[in-house]
């Protein structure tokens, strides 16, 4: 049995259906990120799950325990908002200790544990600060820390890091992934960002109109994606469109593919995905590898973003994105090139 279950729940506000008939179910220790879009009930199904909205229908069960009609403070659950919450009264040690106190725990109990949690997080010699004193890191440092306190069941995360600077975020997502791992701790972070879910997560559930469209590993997610919305979603998808004519072949306009097309798909209208880093550029000089699927593009931009190059191409008057490797070719503004795609990295779906 899973340690967190989400069974079918249900959430409607006035006429808006926010979450729909949505299941889902987290291995202890695990970390699960719910990614979507704005609006996609991904930070109502995290409040529903800390009991701060009340399902319309379903069940929440956690380890074992049907929750769902349980008061939020009895839930052991931690969490941390995207605007921090802090006591701006309170100093930083404060605001850790805040829960503790409120449990009822010893003087003796409560300095021991807030001073592992300063270690914890990296905000020792700062304790006698208040929250207006600090950056928003190391505020969020400290919702974390008060959220962990306790000692929760599981953490909850909505958006924690949406509201900081690109490298302090890039920071701070890591050690909280070091600090679940070294925890333990059985998580379900929320957010928007793709790059941030597949950094940091076990698994990804990528929702769409309150409903989870599919949920499986970072790699999973990024390599099979289930629908074009996921292809377009996470991460850069090209999408040729043609027609399946038989077990092998998809017929563009102004190409042919040569890859797997699965049997209920032959006959109909489709759509090639292939991701920017599994096509290959050539001059019209260079000799291209045998059994590729060949098309030719014009270069309209080149963008360099450090390891890698990304070309965007002119392919028969469609938008073509490519990336290659930055040190091996030089390609200029306008040049025609050849593009040569494996058959094996080819995914074909539904039109």
């Amino acid at each position: 049995m899973a340690y967190l279950e989400l069974r079918n729940v249900t959430k409607r506000f006035t006429k808006t259906l926010a979450v729909s008939d949505l299941s889902l179910s987290v291995e202890k220790g695990e970390f699960v990120s719910l990614l979507g879009p704005s609006g996609c009930g991904k930070s109502t199904t995290l409040r529903m799950i800390a009991g701060l909205e009340s399902p319309d229908a379903g069940r929440i069960i956690i380890d074992g325990t049907d929750i769902t009609d349980v008061p939020p403070n009895k839930r052991g659950s931690g969490m941390v908002f995207q605007a921090y919450a802090l006591f701006p009264n309170l100093t930083v040690r404060g605001n850790i200790a805040f829960g503790l106190e409120i449990a009822g725990k010893s003087k003796a109990t409560t300095e021991e544990t807030v001073s592992r949690m300063l270690q914890l997080v990296q905000l020792e010699g700062i304790e006698s600060r208040y929250p207006s004193q600090l950056s928003g890191g190391q505020q969020q440092r400290v919702a974390l820390a008060r959220a962990l306190a306790p000692e929760p069941h599981i953490l909850l995360l909505d958006e924690p890091l949406s509201a900081l600077d690109a490298m302090v975020r890039v920071d701070l997502r890591a050690e909280i992934r070091q600090i679940q791992s070294e925890l333990g701790i059985t998580t379900v972070y929320v957010t928007h960002d793709q790059e941030e879910a597949l950094s940091i997560s076990d698994r990804v559930a990528v929702m769409r109109h309150g409903t989870i469209e599919q949920i499986g590993t970072p790699e999973q997610i990024y390599r099979n994606p289930s629908s074009r919305f996921l292809a377009a979603f996470i991460g850069t998808a090209n999408q040729f469109s043609g027609q399946a004519v038989d077990n092998r072949t998809v017929k563009g306009t102004h190409y042919t593919f040569d890859t797997v097309v699965p049997a209920e798909l032959v006959g109909k209208s489709v759509v090639v995905l292939v991701r920017p880093e599994n096509i290959r550029v050539f001059s019209k000089t260079e000799q291209i590898p045998d059994g590729s699927n060949l098309i030719s593009g014009e270069v309209q931009m080149i963008t360099f973003m450090g390891s890698v190059t990304r070309l965007t191409l002119n392919v028969y008057g469609e938008r073509v994105v490519c990336d290659v490797t930055a040190s091996t070719h030089h390609f200029e503004h306008n040049q025609r090139v050849h593009l040569a795609i494996s058959p094996d990295l080819c995914q074909i779906m539904a039109e």
